[in-house]
């Protein structure tokens, strides 16, 4: 059987790459405790059926899930409901073109493209036009208006930009 599971060269990836995920990890993973979502950092599976039939294995940065119990092993067979992807340059055109489509078919709610060397966080909810799912870019969301940051389908949860970029530096670092 052919998953279809895509191997992305990640010799680019940095320690600030792996920061993000971590800090944004660690600031959600207790707000979530007691309720029966969760928050993965990269190293859980999604399995999914693209429209063309195709099954497709994704590993996402982070997510948070709340139906957790289809899986198998560390792969999920139901999407999560939120999924952020830390852009590098080995991955940012995967991440923002197939892997996306893949997500927005899936109909995953929210959707966050984080650019670490720039702090900038592109926010993408889904919606529909005429019964289609779509992405649409709710927020760019930096340093100046930073207070934007939020989880939309998410609101009881707190996450500052300070949290999400702490210990990272700026571009050129």
């Amino acid at each position: 059987m052919d998953h279809q599971l895509k191997i992305t060269d990640m010799a680019g990836a940095t320690p600030e790459h792996s920061s993000v995920i971590v800090n944004f990890v660690a600031a959600i993973r207790k707000q979530l405790r007691n309720s029966t979502c969760y928050v993965f950092s990269d190293n859980v599976q999604y399995r999914f059926i693209a429209e063309n039939g195709e099954y497709k294995t994704l590993v996402p940065d982070a997510s948070i899930n709340c139906r957790t119990k289809s899986r198998r092993g560390n792969t999920c067979v139901d999407a999560p409901r939120f999924v952020m992807e830390v852009l590098s340059p080995s991955t940012e055109n995967y991440d923002r073109g197939e892997k996306m489509e893949l997500y927005r078919q899936q109909e995953i709610e929210e959707y966050w493209l984080v650019d670490w060397r720039k702090k900038q966080v592109e926010i993408y909810e889904l919606d529909y036009e005429n019964g289609v799912p779509k992405y649409y870019l709710w927020e760019t969301v930096t340093e100046k208006n930073k207070e934007l940051l939020k989880i939309m389908h998410f609101p009881e949860i707190f996450l500052t930009f300070e949290e999400l970029f702490d210990e990272i530096g700026g571009e050129g670092r």
